[in-house]
């Protein structure tokens, strides 16, 4: 019997400290669009604290190019590796279904933050904000920089983002309102996130439309290339510029006039979310159903939500308005 007893309780050690090297050795892993974004940095610094505040190790990959092929081979990679879960700002919403059904179908958790796939490829995916909210907001700033007249274009990143493509068809549906009837949208540009071919882009506005007022730039490489561009050609004041940036990069450009203000939100807090969210999935405190909630960390209890296109989410917040009265007390932040 004490034989019998004594091998029960070997056992149940032997699967304990099991449980507990498991426990220690699972990873978390994030793959931005591409390498060289800052915003893609900050968001991965976030996501990595987020990780490592919960005791576990975080994997950060991003492609030298933002195409869906080039993260197919990393997602390949890190399921070699058994992670616990991914996180993922998308280069394409159907592209990496396959490979993100076989990941979980390893039991790897996906979480998407930024730019989602699709329902069916996600557990759960990290809003930054309202996406109408984002699309109308950025419209009536460029109404009101352009005093309710005038061409206007955007500059967005793929074509395939699924963030950039939401918040177009909002803006879209804003300039319906018969308030920007002398207001036209002249083209959406895409400079796909790569500094050099979206100031390539914005001069190819410039050249073509002669008339062109302003030009939203809903990506944050986007938004500082057409910062440069227009200051470079002395057109502040004349062509307005508006859209999402990282205050580091735009506070000479909204002090010159260039751009008279823009949003975006922490992208540090976007990742840091999207962490937190990947290992409640992975641990299992939260499923991703709608009212699921979790302890976020520094910014508290957050809930799932319906994302009314066939998946769950949770938001991260509003966008924040950056100008000439408080950029000095961003620019240092991020």
């Amino acid at each position: 019997m004490f034989k019998r007893m004594a091998m029960v309780a070997a056992i149940a050690l032997l699967g304990l400290a099991a449980m507990t090297q498991a426990g220690e050795a699972k990873k978390f892993a994030f793959i931005f669009k591409s390498t060289g974004n800052p915003f893609g940095e900050k968001v991965m610094e976030g996501y990595k604290t987020a990780i490592e505040e919960q005791g576990y190790e975080c994997i950060l990959r991003a492609p030298d190019l933002p195409t869906a092929e080039a993260q197919i081979m990393i997602i390949e990679e890190l399921i070699a590796q058994r992670v616990a879960a991914i996180g993922l700002s998308a280069n394409d919403p159907d592209a990496l279904q396959p490979v993100l059904r076989k990941a979980k179908r390893a039991g790897i958790k996906i979480v998407t933050a930024d730019s989602a796939t699709n329902a069916e490829s996600r557990d759960l995916h990290i809003n930054q904000a309202d996406p109408e909210l984002i699309g109308r907001v950025e419209i009536q700033a460029a109404y009101d920089m352009a005093g309710g007249k005038g061409d206007i274009a955007i500059l967005s990143a793929t074509s395939q983002a699924t963030n950039q493509n939401i918040w177009i068809e909002w803006m879209k549906k804003e300039l319906e309102d018969p308030k920007y009837a002398n207001m036209k949208l002249v083209k959406v540009a895409y400079g796909d996130d790569l500094r050099d071919k979206s100031t390539s882009e914005t001069e190819a506005l410039l050249k073509t439309f002669p008339e062109l007022k302003v030009i939203i730039g809903p990506t944050t490489v986007g938004l500082a290339a057409a910062g440069k561009v227009l200051s470079d050609k002395g057109l502040a004041g004349k062509v307005f510029l508006t859209g999402l940036g990282l205050p580091s990069e735009m506070a000479e450009y909204i002090q010159n006039g260039v751009c008279p203000w823009m949003y975006l939100w922490n992208p540090i807090d976007l990742g840091y979310l999207a962490g937190y969210a990947a290992v409640g999935l992975a641990d299992g405190a939260i499923t991703g159903a709608v009212g699921d909630t979790i302890s976020a960390g520094k910014l508290g209890r957050k809930e799932v939500v319906d994302d009314n296109n066939g998946g769950t989410e949770i938001m991260l917040g509003a966008p924040f308005r950056f100008d000439k009265d408080n950029i000095d007390e961003w620019k240092n932040v991020y």
